[in-house]
């Protein structure tokens, strides 16, 4: 998508080949999003270029702790081994390649020592900005976030490279590489980036929301369940991962992709240009079903051999042991004398972003509406909301609103409700109610977590009898600055904190 350096590049190509890098932070499992940078590594190899993967396994660590250090080596391992099956995948040969930890050099003295005097000349403006796409950004930072963009513009003098290849998120950690690497004696590099890729919800693809990315890993039943819930609207390709998928990942792979249709609606479609398959689907001559459909079997067939090899007992216990289930925790370690029981999590419940589009009073209620609700999915949700004395009709319409997606549907004077839209209420009297705000920006569909509850997959269904929601929402409240929490761990989309608008202290329902 963008070169830093171009110039300098050029020179270095009439001399020799160029020596490149790519990082990951060994976090949250690789996803099918990797293969962007996958396919670009392959380029590179094909024009001789020499390839260094680094497994960032001590930048995992400062991300916000998102890598505990008793996991660091297990993750470090399974990103390894899953890097190495998806470039077998594609065909790349691994002889062309170099991996190397992190912790190899980033531990020595001739690097601390860098650290050190890099920390002397940057200031605390310079790491925030710089960190912004990448970094988790909180009120108040660790020290660590700050170090981070440092440690990655140190990662390429000492991995003796010309340039470094990443995400355009990174942009700015790459510019601050290339003002503050010479103030320490050392060359500026040559950034190389690709696009981001939307995930099936609209926004980024993230490791850290389960309903935006496809595992590496996941079932043939899971990727058809992911993408029947992808937003995927008909005509609309603004924000679609679907489409932005076989653009970014399945186009630069085959150089072909094929719509499988019946014959009744015209046969299958082969395309060997992206824009053509674009403006036959704003035109709607392509279905969101049949383009979902066509995208999972091309899927499964990248994902077949990673699959395959990670069958093997090996890899499964180092999967399981790297990514350990907390939910299948020890009896023992389920609950203490003073806390809720260990399963009875936030990120049981499926919470996201919803758009009213349309509101309606009850036809047998007078105190209740009936809304169309947009949650990212084909089809809108009917839900039915107590809110007629609290919220006039015009408030709600169009507005954003977040929506507890996994209740049992209820049927509430006639009318089947979806869904529950969740909403701030006053402590004292006369009662307000007001529905809670996501943050501006945020699209239909996009999940809603609690801080510190990023991972791990909702309930498809939560059981009635088993109370989960009513247990967690028992700790829900709204805090001083109306900001709605869990337990003072604030709830959060990728774009920031769910608020309301008035009620201090109130409480969530």
């Amino acid at each position: 998508q963008e070169v830093l350096g171009e110039d300098k590049l050029m020179a270095i190509l009439k001399e020799r080949e160029l020596k490149i890098y790519w990082g990951t932070a060994t976090t949250g499992k690789p996803h099918v999003a990797y293969f962007v940078p996958m396919s670009k590594i392959a380029d590179f190899l094909k024009a001789g270029c020499e390839v260094t993967i680094l497994f960032a396994d001590l930048h995992a660590y400062l991300d916000n702790m998102k890598a505990p250090w008793e996991l660091l080596e297990l993750r470090t391992r399974y990103y390894e081994n899953v890097i190495k099956a998806m470039l077998e995948s594609i065909g790349v040969p691994l002889e062309k390649l170099k991996f190397v930890r992190g912790t190899d050099y980033q531990l020595s003295r001739e690097y601390t020592l860098d650290v050190y005097r890099l920390s002397s000349v940057v200031t605390q403006h310079d790491a925030k900005k710089a960190g912004a796409e990448v970094v988790k950004q909180v009120e108040h930072p660790l020290l660590s976030g700050l170090l981070y963009p440092g440690l990655q513009a140190l990662d390429e003098e000492y991995l003796k490279v010309d340039a470094q290849f990443g995400g355009v998120d990174q942009r700015k950690i790459f510019t601050f590489a290339e003002k503050y690497l010479p103030s320490l004696g050392y060359a500026k590099r040559i950034h190389l980036m690709n696009p981001m890729v939307p995930g099936l919800t609209g926004s980024k693809m993230s490791s850290s929301e389960e309903d935006s990315k496809i595992d590496l890993l996941d079932r043939k039943e899971d990727v058809k369940k992911k993408l029947k819930k992808a937003f995927c609207e008909p005509g609309n390709v603004e924000n679609n991962g679907v489409l932005s998928f076989i653009k970014h990942v399945l186009f630069p792979l085959k150089s072909e992709f094929v719509v499988l249709r019946e014959e009744k609606w015209g046969g299958n479609k082969t395309y060997t240009a992206y824009e053509a398959l674009e403006k036959d689907f704003a035109e709607q001559v392509v279905h969101p079903g049949d383009l979902k459909n066509s995208v999972e079997v091309a899927l499964n067939k990248l994902l077949d051999p990673i699959r395959e090899k990670f069958n093997s007992l090996e890899l499964k216990q180092l999967t399981n042991a790297a990514y350990p289930n907390p939910s299948k925790a020890k009896p023992a370690e389920k609950s203490t004398k003073n806390s809720e029981p260990e399963n009875v999590v936030p990120s049981r419940l499926d919470i996201r972003v919803g758009k009213v589009i349309s509101v309606e009073k009850h036809p047998d209620a007078d105190s209740l509406y009936v809304e169309k609700i947009d949650v990212g999915e084909p089809e809108p949700r009917t839900v039915v909301s107590g809110l007629v004395q609290f919220v006039p009709k015009e408030q709600l319409q169009d507005r954003l609103v977040v929506l507890l997606c996994n209740l049992r549907p209820q049927k509430m004077r006639g009318v089947e409700s979806q869904g529950m839209v969740l909403c701030a209420s006053s402590v004292g009297e006369p009662r307000q109610v007001e529905p809670l705000d996501p943050p501006a920006g945020c699209c239909a569909g996009e999940r809603v977590y609690v801080e510190g509850y990023e991972g791990g997959e909702p309930d498809d269904e939560l059981k009635p009898k088993k109370k989960v929601f009513e247990k967690l929402q028992a700790d829900f409240r709204v805090s001083e600055d109306c900001v709605a929490q869990w337990k003072q761990r604030n709830f959060l989309t990728k774009l920031g904190r769910v608020s309301c608008k008035s009620l201090k202290g109130g409480s969530i329902s």
